[in-house]
């Protein structure tokens, strides 16, 4: 069992490695990725899975300065997103959190989400105390059982009327 621990953790810490190589603003040059609005940070998530909806409404109600734009998985450019960042486009396995041209995947991407809405939530950083794998591990099992757990909407997540120019198209 172990031999499968470390096997699955050397591949893990492999594709983080491959990713967090990337410099910052890389998709820029990637040809698959069309143009857009990078000048904020931008929350890419999974506009069918009813947690990542509710996480969206969540932040779309704590961020009052409107700091972080939104971008469903699901578009052509959220689509583009995941094939750059090697990150399987139909099985959406973390969110992501674009700040300053670089990715930010699995709990560190959510923790610096948290940290971005100001008090209370930014409180969150302190879960950076828990090992980077063991905070990973967490997140991944959560993420692997979301739908099981908060289930899964039939449409994607629409946004209301007033938050529209919240979103990336």
């Amino acid at each position: 069992m172990l031999a499968c621990w470390t096997a699955a953790e050397k591949e893990i810490e492999t594709d983080v490695s491959r990713r967090a190589l990337r410099v910052p603003y890389s998709y820029r040059s990637d040809p698959r990725v069309p143009p857009f609005p990078d000048d904020r940070p931008i929350v890419i998530f999974d506009a069918q899975c009813v947690l990542c909806s509710r996480w969206v409404e969540f932040v779309l109600r704590h961020d009052r300065a409107g700091r972080y734009r939104l971008l469903s998985a699901q578009s052509a450019l959220g689509h583009a997103l995941y094939v750059h960042y090697d990150l399987d486009p139909e099985n959406y396995e973390t969110n992501i959190l674009l700040i300053d041209g670089v990715a930010l995947f699995k709990a560190e991407g959510s923790i610096r989400m948290a940290e971005g809405l100001g008090l209370p939530w930014s409180l969150a950083g302190i879960l950076r105390v828990l090992p980077k794998r063991v905070a990973d591990a967490l997140y991944e099992s959560l993420a692997r059982n979301r739908f099981r757990l908060f289930g899964r909407r039939e449409t994607c997540y629409l946004p209301r009327s007033g938050d529209r120019e919240r979103f990336i198209a």
